[in-house]
């Protein structure tokens, strides 16, 4: 891997994630799993898919993080 690859986040390489909804990174996230349980792809494909679905899981998580904090928000009448 070169030096300087490291240091690239997920988002940084899949940048169109971030206009994703949840839903659509969610359902892209589940087929990206299914190919790779599958194990019907060559290694660089692979590599690829899981590296798309670590930017799809982050941005899903980061979705998930701000409804909880508008849920907690609410809850606490602000």
């Amino acid at each position: 891997m070169a030096k300087g690859a490291e240091q690239t986040s997920s988002t940084d390489q899949f940048p169109d994630v971030a206009e994703l909804s949840y839903e659509a990174a969610r359902d892209e996230l589940i087929s990206i799993v299914a190919q790779l349980e599958g194990g019907q792809v060559g290694l660089e494909e692979s590599m690829r898919l899981w590296k798309r679905g670590e930017a799809l899981a982050a941005h899903c998580s980061t979705w998930l993080d701000g409804a909880e904090a508008a849920l907690t928000e609410d809850a606490d009448g602000s």
